[in-house]
C-alpha cells in the first residue's frame, strides 16, 4: 500500500485556530510521507509493530519529560524537531508515495523514520489527523 494517491488540504485551509491548523497540517504531512506506508507495514509485521510501539513509548516519555502533552501541538512540535535534526544530519524525508513499502525495508529504516511513524501512530490512535472526526 502506498500513499501516492492521497489528497491533502492546503495548509491554508480553515480550521479552529492557526496554530492548530499548522500542527494538524504537519501531522498530516508526516502521515503522507512515512505514516501510511510505515503503519501498513507495521500492522503486517509483528516485529516491526513492536519496534514502532517502542518508539511511540519513547515519544510519549520525551513529551512528558518536556512538560508537553501528546496532543496535536506537542506531537507536531516533536515531529518537526525530529525532521529538522534528520535534515541537518543529511537524512532526507521521503516525499509522499516514496516511503518504504515492505516490512523488511522498514526493519532496517533509519531511526528518524521509525520515530516519525511512531508519532503518526500516536496521532492516528488519538484521532488527531484531518478527517478523523468524519470516520468516527
Amino acid at each position: 500500500m502506498t500513499n501516492e494517491f492521497l489528497a491533502f488540504a492546503p495548509i491554508s485551509a480553515a480550521a479552529a485556530t492557526p496554530a492548530q491548523d499548522s500542527a494538524t497540517a504537519l501531522l498530516d504531512e508526516m502521515m503522507a510521507r512515512v505514516g501510511v506506508d510505515g503503519l501498513a507495514a507495521a500492522f503486517a509485521d509483528p516485529g516491526l509493530l513492536a519496534r514502532v510501539d517502542q518508539h511511540a513509548a519513547s515519544v510519549r516519555d520525551a513529551l512528558a519529560a518536556a512538560g508537553r502533552r501528546a496532543d496535536t501541538e506537542g506531537l507536531a512540535a516533536y515531529a518537526k524537531s525530529i525532521a529538522a535534526a534528520a535534515v541537518r544530519m543529511g537524512r532526507r524525508l521521503p516525499e509522499p508515495g516514496e516511503a518504504h513499502v515492505s516490512g523488511a525495508a522498514w526493519l532496517v529504516a533509519d531511526w528518524h523514520l521509525l520515530r516519525l511513524v511512531a508519532v503518526c501512530l500516536i496521532a492516528d490512535d488519538a484521532g488527531l489527523l484531518l478527517g478523523d472526526d468524519e470516520l468516527a
